[in-house]
């Protein structure tokens, strides 16, 4: 898909069908605008459909406010899941979308997200502008606006605070973006919200709603967070069904303690923001900068970005896996919250991680209950854990959002110590690769692109180790 439409093609009738029926499974997907009213939208949006002439396709927020349309008020497009392909696809324009996902175009430049990547800025801008109808300032400056938004609808910041938080670089560049994405002032963005619901504050914690599409089958992700948690970095409380997932995060600019509620959104839940759900989550952040790069760590670990339609008809289709489909629609392949972390508790196991960040880890300010350190960084563990840390710290490995998948993987089998089955389990986890088939388990390619899924599927129904 390009950044915007062809009119009267095949893909043009397929999108415009999924507007006049409002498919939620499109949320993200694409987004439709309208030349009569100026406003682009989600395809589930529950307007009254537009006719089909006057109806433009983007494949990003950020390509339909380049051309001038302003976000719905009614069915907020910029709250949607992000799009399932940057999961999927490992070319530039994946690893890129994944990077600005992550902040590291507010934080870097459009230099050093290119640096990342391995081309220059001029390659990055032409590749996304020319399949996304943006390039990465307008995409990072559509992130930033959805970001100010969700602060000056939730907390209580002062303005001036939200629009260096949001990543803009002036209260002028902040006032004029809002007003051209969301056609109102900052102060009529939060003056449309209730009071009761802009009270938090970094220290009480910002309340968000993390969108995911379709069905979400949170038990087994919260199964797995609570076998793995590593005590004083991260906590499972309550009872099944109704738990808390609770974690420390070292991020850009200061630390986190953010807490995820396995409740993800009953058919009751569903709404025209959130049509396919939702789980409740509460960020603490030492700096309200920090606000897109956690939600977006948060959002990989718990694979909301995923398009479980997609996963389950591909899977369902083969006679093994059917059963266990049928049994848990929307199964998700959890990732990792910190990529390196990750990587190493892969290594060394869950009963030495805990020796390490006793030892070693940064004890928090203010302890939060049972949470009292960040986990060590690699720097400090090269000692305690040899050749991996090392590779972390020097960055012979790399495990960020925009890592060539094939070229991490090679250079971690490269690590004394590492086994294929580790790496393996690194690349489905940190790097989020939903399609990794570990050594000596029986994985068919008919199970492609989608071989991690089948394999928690497996798991799941305790069919493998």
């Amino acid at each position: 898909m390009t950044g915007q439409d062809t009119r009267y093609d095949t893909p043009y009738d397929t999108r415009y069908e999924a507007v006049r029926s409002r498919d939620a499974r499109f949320d993200g997907e694409f987004f439709f605008a309208v030349e009569t009213t100026g406003i682009y939208c989600r395809p589930s949006c529950p307007a009254v459909t537009p006719k089909r002439h006057n109806v433009r396709f983007f494949a990003t927020a950020a390509a339909a406010q380049g051309s001038g349309f302003r976000a719905c008020r009614r069915c907020r497009p910029d709250a949607v899941p992000g799009s399932a392909d940057w999961n999927v696809r490992a070319d530039v324009v994946g690893r890129a979308m994944r990077l600005i996902g992550d902040g590291v175009v507010d934080r870097e430049g459009v230099a050093g997200l290119a640096a990342r990547l391995g081309y220059s800025a001029r390659q990055v801008q032409r590749q996304l502008t020319g399949e996304l109808g943006a390039g990465p300032v307008a995409l990072a400056r559509a992130q930033r606006a959805h970001t100010a938004r969700v602060l000056l609808q939730t907390t209580g910041l002062p303005v001036t605070e939200i629009a260096f938080a949001s990543g803009f670089a002036s209260v002028r560049q902040f006032n004029d973006t809002v007003r051209a994405v969301y056609a109102a002032t900052p102060t009529e963005l939060r003056a449309a919200v209730r009071t009761s619901r802009r009270t938090a504050t970094p220290a009480a914690g910002i309340p968000l709603r993390l969108a995911h599409r379709g069905p979400y089958r949170a038990g087994p992700v919260f199964d797995l967070l609570e076998q793995e948690a590593v005590a004083g970095v991260e906590e499972v409380s309550g009872p099944a069904g109704a738990r808390t997932y609770r974690r420390t995060l070292r991020l850009p600019y200061g630390t986190g303690i953010v807490a995820v509620d396995e409740r993800p959104g009953d058919p009751g839940r569903a709404s025209a923001l959130h049509p396919g759900g939702w789980l409740d989550a509460r960020l603490h952040l030492t700096d309200p900068r920090d606000l897109t790069t956690a939600v977006q760590r948060l959002r990989r670990l718990f694979d909301l970005d995923a398009d479980p339609y997609a996963v389950d008809e591909r899977l369902g289709a083969d006679p093994r896996l059917a059963p266990l489909v049928a049994a848990r629609p929307g199964l998700r392949a959890p990732g990792a919250a910190d990529p390196e972390e990750y990587a190493v508790r892969a290594l060394v196991g869950r009963t030495e991680a805990e020796l390490l960040v006793r030892a070693h880890g940064k004890a928090l300010d203010a302890p939060c209950g049972t949470l009292t350190h960040l986990f060590p960084e690699p720097a400090a563990l090269a000692e305690a854990v040899g050749p991996l840390a090392v590779a972390l710290a020097d960055g012979t490995v790399r495990l960020d959002p925009g890592t060539d998948r094939d070229e991490a993987e090679a250079a971690l089998l490269a690590v004394p110590g590492l086994d294929a089955r580790t790496v393996a389990a690194i690349r489905a986890r940190a790097l989020g690769d939903p399609d990794v088939a570990p050594p000596g388990v029986d994985v068919p390619d008919t199970w492609r692109p989608w071989r991690t899924y089948a394999l928690h599927h497996l798991r799941a129904a305790e069919e493998t180790p």
